[in-house]
């Protein structure tokens, strides 16, 4: 399925976040994820199905002082 993420066009080998996460080698990182305008809490990556044609932003936290 082809997925819009961060801006660029990525086709996705399965169908959750979960996936999508792993694809793109970010697996164990603190992430926030939104689909097509809504943030989905880390606690549904595993179960939240996307579509064709969904609009994906990743941010991911970075610690410093």
């Amino acid at each position: 399925m082809k997925l819009t993420v961060n801006g660029d066009t990525l086709t996705l080998d399965g169908t959750t976040i979960a996936d999508l996460v792993t694809q793109l080698n970010l697996a164990g990182r603190r992430l926030a994820v939104e689909v097509n305008r809504d943030i989905v809490p880390k606690s549904q990556h595993d179960d939240f199905t996307l579509n064709d044609g969904d609009v994906v932003e990743i941010v991911h936290a970075i610690g410093g002082g």
